[in-house]
This record gives C-alpha cells, sequence and structure tokens, in this order.
C-alpha cells in the first residue's frame, strides 16, 4: 500500500519509519528544506513518560490567574479575536476536573511508557544516536509547598508502576551535582530514574536518512495545499509541486492540521501553544547539568545535550506568532542561570521559539477519521518528543490494519 504521510517533524518521520518497516511505500512530504525544522527543531529534549501529565488539571484555573501576574511567567495569555483559541480554551478549562484529569493522564501515560518501550527497541535495532542520555529527569521544587503538594502525582506513579524518588536538597544536589553552585532554594525534588534526553532534532534527521535507505520518499520544499476528497475517499493532495496520488493519507502536521481538514467537515480541536528555547554551549562542565532537570517555579526543563545546554519551556498562548520577545528569552536565562550558575555562555545561546500543537485533554489524536483512508496523527503538545515512537507503531498498525499492542480507540478523533 502507498501511504503520503503530511508532515516531516518527529511525529511524521517516526511514522514513515514504521510504515516502511510494515512494508508499505511512503512519501513524505513537508514545506521545509529538511526533516524537523520547525517544532521538532529545539525542543526541551526531555523523554519523560513518567511526566505525562494533562495541562487541564484541577486547580489550574487559580494557578494559572497566579502566574499569568509573574514577571518570569510560565503562561502568558496574548488574547486576539480568534474563535479557535476561545473555543480551546473553553474546552481546555472544561478537562480541569478530577474525573477527567485522570481520564485523560491514564491514555497519556499508557502511551508514552508504550513510546519508551519502542524507542528502546530502536535504538537496539539500529544504533541511532542523537546526543541520548538515560540518566533520569529530575523535578526541582524551590519551595516547600510544592514539594508538599507531589501527593497526587506519587499515588499516580505508584498506581502505573512508574520507579521514582522522592529527595531532600542533599539529594538534589547527589542527582545533578552542579546545584551545588546554586544560591537558589531548593525544597527538594521529585526524581524519574528511567527517564531520559536526546536531541529530537538530531533523531529525526538521522530516523529520515534511515527510511529513506528503506525506500522511503521525502519532497522537501513542497507546500501542501489542499486534500481532495471523491467518492467519500481522499484521492490525491495537492501540493505547488503537484497532485500526490496514495491509497492513504496520513495528517502530521501539528498545528497546521486543523486547517487541511476542516474542509472534509472534520473538526479537529489542536490549537498552537508557543514555547521558547534556548541553547547555550556549556563552558563549565562541573556546574551543568548531567540530564534534565525541570524547575518547577518556572516550568522549565533545563537539559544536557551533549556539549550544550537546552533551556526550553512556558506556555504561551498567541495564535501562530513566531516572534522573539526579549523577556521571554529573560525567563529562560534566570531559571538556568540561578540553578546552574556559570555552567554555559549565555550571551552565546541561540534563542528560538516552536509551535506545539495542544489538544484541549493534552491527548493526542492518533488514528482514523470518517474518511476511511484518512488518518491523524498529532496533537501531541509538550509531548511529541516523548511519545513519538509509540504513537508512530500505532498508527502504523491502524493503517495496516493490524491490532496495536496498546489500547488505541480512546486516542481517535471520535472522542471529541
Amino acid at each position: 500500500m502507498k501511504i503520503a504521510i503530511l508532515g516531516s517533524g518527529v511525529i511524521g518521520v517516526t511514522s514513515a519509519w514504521y510504515l516502511a518497516q510494515a512494508g508499505h511505500e511512503v512519501v513524505v512530504i513537508d514545506r521545509q528544506d529538511g526533516p524537523a525544522l520547525e517544532t521538532s527543531f529545539a525542543n526541551a529534549g526531555e523523554i519523560s513518560p513518567g511526566y505525562a501529565s494533562p495541562w487541564a488539571a484541577p486547580g489550574i484555573p487559580m494557578k494559572a490567574a497566579r502566574w499569568l501576574m509573574m514577571k518570569h511567567a510560565p503562561l502568558i495569555l496574548r488574547p486576539h479575536a480568534d474563535m479557535a483559541m476561545l473555543r480551546w480554551l473553553v474546552a481546555m478549562l472544561g478537562n480541569c476536573n478530577a474525573r477527567d484529569y485522570a481520564i485523560n493522564k491514564g491514555r497519556m501515560v499508557r502511551l508514552a511508557e508504550f513510546s519508551r518501550d519502542c524507542l528502546m527497541a530502536l535504538r537496539a535495532e539500529t544504533g541511532i544516536r542523537y546526543d541520548e542520555r538515560m540518566q533520569g529527569t529530575l523535578q526541582l521544587f524551590r519551595e516547600q509547598k510544592q514539594l508538599d503538594g507531589i501527593g497526587k502525582d506519587v499515588a499516580v506513579l505508584q498506581a502505573d508502576g512508574v520507579p521514582f524518588e522522592v529527595l531532600d536538597k542533599a539529594g538534589c544536589i547527589a542527582a545533578e551535582p552542579g546545584l551545588v553552585a546554586s544560591a537558589a532554594p531548593i525544597a527538594g525534588g521529585l526524581r524519574l530514574p528511567n527517564d531520559e534526553t536526546g536531541d529530537c532534532f538530531k533523531f529525526t534527521n538521522a530516523l529520515a536518512a534511515m527510511a529513506a535507505d528503506k525506500g522511503v520518499q521525502f519532497m522537501n520544499s513542497t507546500a501542501i495545499t489542499r486534500l481532495v476528497e471523491d467518492g467519500g475517499r481522499i484521492v490525491r493532495v495537492e501540493t505547488d509541486k503537484g497532485p500526490v496520488t496514495a491509497d492513504a493519507y496520513l495528517v502530521a502536521m501539528g498545528s497546521f492540521s486543523p486547517q487541511l481538514i476542516a474542509p472534509l467537515g472534520i473538526r479537529l480541536p489542536v490549537y498552537p501553544v508557543k514555547g521558547y528555547s534556548l541553547t547555550v554551549p556549556i563552558v563549565d562542565e562541573a556546574r551543568a547539568p548531567v540530564s534534565t532537570l525541570l524547575d518547577e517555579s518556572y516550568k522549565v526543563a533545563i537539559t544536557r545535550l551533549g556539549d550544550r545546554i537546552r533551556i526550553g519551556g512556558m506556555a504561551e498562548i498567541s495564535g501562530f506568532r513566531c516572534d522573539l520577545p526579549p523577556e521571554r528569552r529573560a525567563t529562560l536565562e534566570h531559571s538556568a542561570g540561578s540553578l546552574f550558575p556559570g555552567a554555559g555562555a549565555m550571551e552565546q545561546g541561540t534563542f528560538w521559539c516552536g509551535l506545539r500543537p495542544m489538544t484541549p485533554d493534552s491527548t493526542p489524536v492518533i488514528g482514523p477519521t470518517k474518511v476511511p483512508n484518512l488518518f491523524l496523527n498529532t496533537g501531541h503538545g509538550t509531548l511529541g518528543w516523548t511519545m513519538a515512537c509509540g504513537s508512530a507503531h500505532v498508527i502504523a498498525d491502524l493503517i495496516g490494519g493490524r491490532t496495536p499492542a496498546i489500547e488505541t480507540s480512546d486516542l481517535a478523533i471520535s472522542r471529541y
């Protein structure tokens, strides 16, 4: 069967790999010059199944109100006349209750844990390299009240059988020795020793090269204009380089997926939530992080990627704007600089932003649509890197008519 994949971020490329492995003919179409040049380019670098949690949670509306007032705010709202933004915000707030949180958390952890297993198998099979590290993730709490409030998360980790450690300040420094130079308050931390890190851009490009060796065709620098439906099926995708035909079509275009399928009468509740990152060269190894640290106060991840530090985070709801305000960079520098002072050359850092494709329930949309040969793999939000391999494995099984290894019916767009 011939499959056309629309989008060559980490989700599109991993999907191409697993579909090619299953024996399908695959073509990947993207407007960029190569893979992973948009949201997958410079994300935080963490692969954290244990931290797969919905943004929509009990108490979030009150927390959000406080965050919006902070100088170094983890949440930024820049409202404008946009009904899609309003619908998404209302739907997200509707999920901020204990019942929906538990349902959404269960879906996310199921997929994220499966994805980690798929990544481990892929790495063992191919030897792929991407500045990977397997040294866990430390969620650091600057305030005692943050540490006192982890009971709900610990209960979920226990229920799911995820290994964890609750650490005091000394334990945090033992896990991340660079913290010894920090003057910031450290109340304690929650460490997940099985989490990983790695450069998503390097991974995606290395896997794309392997997929090309297996016959996957990459149509780069090719703008997708529309999907053409006839007789209840997609018959072609129109591009600025001409039409492309296939037996099945997979939309993996992140935040741009809803616009493509809306003319087909499919409403996909995915909205862009902008994130920022700063990538700096390490100048003092002893002061640098060894893996990923999550700064709970500012919702910033500080990750070691080879000889670089990637500082990523914040959630800005502002539509498709890709500007780089200096105050966002200041937040990243403040978080990392206060915890790992002197570790990296901040002035040499590369400042970047990406549009994370978020659903109101934080769960990606993976599976079939009402159009029999049209499939979706999108809406992963901040967890595209964490969930990529598992999502790709699942969609390859569904397109190929096989039963996936995990339950997937509640991942499809039909849940809405």
